[in-house]
This record gives structure tokens, sequence and C-alpha cells, in this order.
């Protein structure tokens, strides 16, 4: 059942005022398969109507965000100069969405409004400002091309001053050619096959454009560097105004004082004092405020407002191990992974709200830290970040992420470099963001280590993923395991600090919160109370490898379901599928987690002799009764290759193997019986039989052991004191090979 999607008034008028005109296709919102609660509230004459840029304030400004005229286009196209185009659409929400009134995609468009520039901006030059347009734009003013810009997630800027006419109303014209899956630029988990993890593209204009005015000398960027071990925060004031009498003056703010005030030349970095510094952290999210003006023999030419948390992100020894540090301490980052997309805007949230929400959300279930992944996100997602306190690891959207495209495209390098290279620069002020990464799972992976010191020359004060999830050279900072469904660490390093970048994927259906009516995630559960035992249980694993092991981070997947993916702690229209404060409790190490007395060891530690055999054997071979003295005696684990979490120690390479042991459990008793529990690793699918009897079964393949319970009729065919026996069938198809198994008693079954 879809959820009903109400109007805003305001849609009602901008409907009724657009039909009023010439276009035969006036704006009017779709309906996507669900909307957020936050459609509603979009207003088509005003929206996103905050300030784009927080770090980077200028008090006057003109949003262009609205109604614009719209539509697609051709490879050879003249530029409509002056012709009203057949359809319109709600800038900034990319045409596949649903509140841009279009939800199509088109390779090509055309987008068209006018404006007039404020008669006291007359003296100005004025900049025309975008947040991001994907991929490729190229903007007109008056019929005149004013520049070419590449790269679907950063901003951009042209100075039209020279394009403008003297008064009147003023042409914006852009032209926007985006192949999603038939190039090769970054492109993120977008796609023209929707389905798995993999969703639908954004096309065109998918943030805010604005226009501001500035003086010839004026202000282009800053660089902040807050350095808390020498108590000061290192700023440059940048500008193409090299004059040398030409000033910049910084305040450093408090709570509204000015604390430090320094004069300095431009586009040189001054160190300025903060006493009594306040460190920012996910529990205390301070934020200074700064004023920047720039000062010449004219006089005052630019104010910019501004902000920067003082932090510090290194990697140190704790107990001899290497881990992450936040403020020169150990702390343990614990954070979803979000992909950044909505059912109704793709790429755009409907509302600031809706934005600040999603930061709350993982706040309010007890998250330190999020992965933003394959995304990069307007400037006010990180504001929030920034704000309410959340450590970022901020991802590249990668090249040809898992393409479905008939003829994969080879990945485009220098572009792919330079947007990497941008991607820092242009976020490189932001407190939240610790840490960098430029590949993920391999997808379109290159030249890592030569990537990774470019990222570090550019921006040696964060840290540097150099590849989440494999495809390891060891140049980065971290070495990032992924692991589904249960989390796993990967294995000791001297030089890097250990995470598991991505683990879980609990998937849970919540009827009428859907996408479609399919879906799911690496596991399914049945109910938010499953949800939470089993995230519960995944934390418990994470502690011991904490404690154990040194892990430094996780990431769970996901904070969202995604379309057809339906493993987030939330529904894709943002409904929490189950009571956050325990999930709260998981993420803080206090959720009551159970514990297990080994009855039958893995190979983990030590090496468990195992009866085995590659051909396929009888059909009783698991009866207790089977005589398996003609099978060959071996070490577990069995495989051919596995994550950290396992260790190969007979090799197997065929589709499948067959083994078996004996254990006594002693002196258990039916009731303790049916809290006993298979631990396993197993890539891939596995049959687990006890006394001939099945007690447990799982298709697919997981990357870390897991702990579950064994069917009631496994359970029951356990005797007490007496030998049984343990039989493993394991089924390989493609990818890692490997499987141990051994069980536990769970001591402390939750009532």
């Amino acid at each position: 059942m879809k959820q009903m999607f109400r109007m805003h008034p305001l849609f009602v008028l901008g409907t009724v005022l657009a039909l009023s005109g010439t276009n035969a296709h006036a704006w009017a919102p779709k309906q996507a398969h669900i909307m957020t609660k936050w459609a509603r509230l979009v207003d088509p004459k005003a929206p996103l109507p905050e300030y784009p840029r927080p770090q980077f304030v200028r008090k006057d400004w003109l949003n262009l965000n609205g109604i614009w005229q719209y539509q697609s286009g051709s490879a050879g196209d003249p530029v409509p100069t002056g012709t009203s185009l057949s359809s319109e659409i709600l800038v900034p929400f990319a045409p596949e969405s649903a509140l841009s009134g279009v939800m199509e995609h088109h390779e090509r468009l055309w987008y068209r409004r006018t404006f007039t520039v404020p008669t006291k901006w007359s003296s100005k030059r004025i900049l025309l400002n975008f947040g991001a347009v994907d991929f490729e734009s190229e903007v007109y003013i008056n019929g005149k091309s004013v520049g070419i810009h590449k790269g679907g997630y950063l901003p951009f800027s042209y100075d039209i001053t020279p394009y403008l006419r003297a008064v009147g109303p003023q042409e914006l014209i852009v032209r926007v050619y985006n192949a999603v899956d038939g190039a090769g630029e970054p492109r993120g988990k977008q796609t023209l096959y929707p389905g798995g993890i993999m969703y639908t593209p954004t096309t065109g204009i998918w943030q805010t454009v604005w226009l501001e005015p500035v003086n010839d000398a004026h202000i282009d960027n800053l660089r902040i560097i807050p350095d808390i071990d020498r108590h000061v925060v290192n700023v440059s004031v940048n500008s193409t105004d090299h004059d040398i009498d030409s000033k910049a003056v910084v305040k450093v703010i408090s709570d509204g004082m000015v604390i430090s005030t320094v004069t300095t030349a431009l586009n040189h970095s001054v160190a300025i004092d903060v006493p009594h510094q306040r460190l920012w952290s996910p529990d205390s999210p301070y934020l200074y405020d700064l004023d920047v003006t720039l000062i010449n023999k004219r006089g005052l030419q630019d104010t910019i407002k501004s902000y920067f948390g003082m932090r510090k992100i290194s990697i140190g020894l704790d107990h001899g191990i290497k881990k992450m540090f936040l403020n020169n301490k150990f702390l343990f980052e614990i954070g979803p992974l979000d992909q950044g997309f909505w059912p109704d805007g793709i790429y755009t949230q409907p509302t600031e709200a809706a934005l600040k929400s999603d930061i709350q959300a993982m706040k309010t279930l007890g998250f330190n830290m999020v992965r933003k992944h394959i995304k990069v996100e307007p400037a006010r997602w990180y504001y929030w970040t920034d704000k309410l306190g959340l450590l970022v690891w901020q991802d590249m959207p990668s090249a040809n992420s898992y393409t479905s495209a008939p003829h994969p495209p080879p990945v485009d390098v220098a572009e792919f470099k330079t947007e990497l290279a941008d991607m820092v620069k242009t976020h490189w002020n932001v407190p939240s963001i610790i840490m960098w990464e430029p590949f993920n799972e391999g997808q379109g992976q290159h030249d890592t280590p030569e990537l990774v010191a470019m990222i570090k020359k550019l921006d040696p004060t964060r840290l540097v993923d150099e590849a989440s999830g494999g495809g390891y050279t060891g140049s980065g900072d971290v070495i990032d395991a992924h692991s589904y469904p249960p989390p796993a660490c990967p294995a000791p390093s001297t030089t890097q600090a250990l995470v598991c970048g991505e683990y879980g994927g609990i998937g849970l259906l919540v009827p009428g919160h859907t996408w479609k009516d399919t879906g799911g995630g690496y596991t399914e559960v049945r109910s938010g109370k499953d949800l939470e035992e089993l995230y519960g249980k995944f934390a418990g694993m994470l502690k011991t490898f904490r404690d154990k092991q040194g892990l430094s981070a996780a990431v769970y997947t996901q904070i969202t379901d995604v379309e057809t993916e339906l493993n987030g702690l939330m529904t894709y229209d943002r409904v929490f599928k189950c009571d956050p404060k325990q999930i709260a409790l998981a993420n803080h190490f206090k959720y009551p987690v159970p514990t297990y007395v080994t009855l039958v060891p893995t190979s983990e530690l030590t090496a468990q002799t195992w009866q085995y055999t590659t051909d396929k054997p009888a059909t009783d071979w698991m009866s207790p009764s089977f005589d398996d003295t003609s099978w060959t005696s071996g070490p577990g684990g069995f495989g051919h290759s596995a994550s950290s979490a396992g260790k190969v120690r007979t090799e197997w390479t065929t589709d499948d193997i067959w083994i078996r042991r004996t254990f006594n459990p002693g002196s258990i008793t039916a009731e303790q019986a049916k809290n006993i529990c298979v631990r396993d690793y197993h890539d891939e699918d596995i049959d687990v039989y006890i006394n001939g009897v099945l007690a447990y079964t799982s298709p697919g393949y997981i990357g870390s052991y897991e702990v579950e319970h064994l069917t009631s009729a496994g359970a029951a065919a356990i005797k007490p004191n007496s030998v049984n026996v343990l039989a493993v069938h394991c089924k390989q198809t493609t990818g890692g090979q490997y499987i141990d198994v051994g069980l536990s008693l769970q001591i402390n079954p939750k009532k």
C-alpha cells in the first residue's frame, strides 16, 4: 500500500500559475513509490531556501531555485536562446525524482530561466554558483557560453559579469550531459539498470543555484587548519587581489565574543591563538565562528562568515596496537553506512529539516560516526555533522560501480584524479570529516599508492583509507575489511589501524514503507525486536574485537533502506524499524548480549581434526553409523581463500566438501540442549547435521564467524554423555571459499 501524498497548498498554487502560461507541460509534483513526510512541505516558490555554503557565507545573495523551463536534448542541438522550452522542472531536484515534477531520465537536458540582477548590485561583479550538476554542464548567459564543468558532485562558480546586459532580464541556460553507466566518470551508486545495491540515477542540477555580488577584490576561499597541540588555528585568506597593501582581518569568536584578532597578508597562512581551547568531539561538538574581512586602500572589500572546530585525528599506539585517535585519545568509532538517497528527491533532500533529521537520527541511535558512501553531499549536510557532532568518513564516488551496462567503459583515470583532488580541496575545512576513502571494494580502483600520496600531500591533517573492503596496498592509514552479516576484524598490522568498513545488512521489510514489494538484506529478521537482538549480538562481537584484537572502528550497513535494499535501521521514508534506544545501548556496548561456553571448538585458534572428502559420498554420509575411515583426515578450516577471520589449514578448491567429526557434550540437560548453537564461518552454502538430523542450514556466504541456534530437531538429537557425530556439507560456486564449524552453549539465554 502506497503512502498517500498530500500537496502543499503552494504546490497547487504553483501548478495553477504555471498552467495559466503557454507551456504544454507545466510543473506539478509526481508521486514516487513512497514519499517522505517532508515532501508535502516543499515550497515550489522557494525550495531549499537556506544559504547553501555555511562555511563561506556572504550576506548578499539571490537564490535561483524554483520552477525552471526544461526539455530533453540531443547531441548537436542549437542553444535554445530566447526560446521557451517544452516542460517545467523544480530546481534543484533531478528530473529522475518525483519532486522535480518530471520523474524521467534523459541523457541530455536543457534548462532555462531568466533572472534580474538587483539594482543595488549594479557596481558589483556577479558570481553564478552551482552546488552540483551531474555530470557535464555548459552554462550560457544571454546566449554566450560562460564555461563547461565536469564532475557531478562538486561546486563550481562563474563570474558572469561580462555576459550581462546593462538592464532588464538576463537569460540563463544550462546544457547537461550524463551518460551514467555509459562513461567511465565517478558516478557512485547510480545506474540506468536499478536493482540490488545500485539505484536510480541523478542527472542535471541537484543542488542549489545562486547569485552573489562581489567587488573586484574579493575573497576566493579560506583554508582553516586547527592545531590543538599548539592551541592555534591556522587560517589562509586566499584572493586574486595581490596588492601589497591589501590585508585580511580575521576574528575568532567564541560564544559571540571576539577572543582573537589578527591582521595578515592575503594568500598567506597565519597562526591565530585560541586561548582556553574547547575541543570538538561527537560528545561536545563545539564550533568557533570566524569573521574574515578583506581591506585594501579603497576600504572594506569583502566579508565572509565561517566556522571551525578544534580537533585532531591521528593514528596512535594504544597498548602497542595502532589505533585511530581523536584529540590524542583512542575513541572507538561506530557508525552507519549512509548512501544519501531519498525516495522523493533521489540525491536531494526535500527540505533542510529532512537533512538535519538524518543526522539527528544517527545521534539518537548512539552513533558517533558515519561513512558517507560513494557520494558527496551538499555543504549543509556537513554543517549538521559539524553542528550535531558526527565524525565523517568521506568516500570518493567510484567509477563503474558494479556496472550492469552491456559494455562497461574504461575508468576515466584523469577525471577521477581531478575530482578526487577537488573533493578534498572543497571539503578540507569541514571539522567532522576525519578520513578520505578513494576506493570501495575495488570498483574502478587504480594507481592506489599514487592517489593516496596525492591526498596526503593535499591534506596531511586527515587519515586516508586507501581501499575499503579490498584491494589493499598498504599505503593508507587503516586496513578496512568488509564482512556480512557478522562483523570481522582484519589481521593485525604494525603500520595501520584495524577497521571493519561494512558489516550487518540485517533485512526487515516494513509493510507500507517499501520502494517495491520485494527486496532484502544480507540476512533477514521478522520483527523489530529480532533486529535489536541480532544488532546487539553483532555489537558484542565488536566489543570483543575492540578489546582483544585492537579494532578501531566499525560501519553498520546501513542507516536507511534504499530502493529494494531493506537493510536499514530506518525505512526508505525514514521511519525507525525498531527501538532506537536499544540500538544506542548496543552502540555503547551496554546491550545485554549472550555469552557462550564452547562444546565443540572451531579451528579459529587451534586446528581441529576432521574426516573429509570432496568426492560425493553415499546418501547416508551424515548418519552416525556411516563409516568415514576411507575419508582423508585433516585440520580445519578448509578452503582456498578466506577473510582474515579464518585460517586455511587444509586446501579445498572443489565445488563441494563433506566433513565429519565426533564430540561428547558431557552431562547437558534437555533444557540446555535447546540453547546449543552452531558457531561457523561458511563460504558458501552450509548444511549441518547432528547424529543424522539436519540441525542448521544457511545459503550464501558470510565474511566472519557467526553464532546461530540449532533447529529444535537438531538440538533434540544431541545425546548427553555420549559420542555424537557432527557432519557438515559446504557448497562453493564462486568467489571466496571456506568452511569451519563448532558448537557452543548459550549460558544466559534471553527470557
